[in-house]
């Protein structure tokens, strides 16, 4: 027998518009890239992706987020490269973007590959994966948790 839980649809709108709008920015600032770095494409996606994470984790949060101290230089050049984007300064907005994501979301690419590692057999996630789970970047107790829900009794609702 299946052990969901039945959850109201109505309690998700907001969720479900935020997912959408960081899905369509992610997708405007693809084919940006892929159309020769257009700036007007790139603009949109970093406007959408911007207020989807906004609706998602809510405007406090969002902004806590951001201006935390340890992560000042990553809301520098992030922002800074959205405005380089919309003042049509693709290329160098981009690169911009880029480096302040990855000093942003540091933390998170562990969990992020962890979870990829554990999704199938892709031969280079799981040996990311592997190392850092052997490096000590992801504990047993948040693989129990997080990256293995069958645990739980949650495998038939995935």
């Amino acid at each position: 027998m299946w052990t969901c839980v039945a959850i109201s649809i109505d309690n998700f709108h907001p969720l479900l518009i935020g997912v959408g709008l960081v899905g369509f920015g992610m997708f405007f600032l693809l084919f940006g890239a892929l159309l020769y770095f257009d700036s007007v494409l790139l603009a949109f996606g970093n406007l959408l992706f911007l207020s989807g994470l906004a609706i998602i984790i809510g405007l406090r949060r969002t902004l806590s987020f951001f201006f935390q101290k340890q992560k000042l230089k990553g809301t520098s050049f992030f922002l800074g490269g959205i405005i380089i984007v919309l003042l049509r300064w693709p290329l160098l907005g981009m690169l911009l973007e880029t480096y302040g994501f990855i000093s942003l979301f540091r933390s998170f690419f562990p969990v992020a590959f962890g979870f990829l590692g554990t999704l199938g057999n892709i031969p280079f996630l799981s040996k990311v994966s592997r190392t850092l789970r052997v490096n000590g970047w992801i504990s047993s107790s948040f693989e129990a948790r997080v990256l293995r829900p069958r645990a739980f009794g949650l495998s038939k609702c995935w």
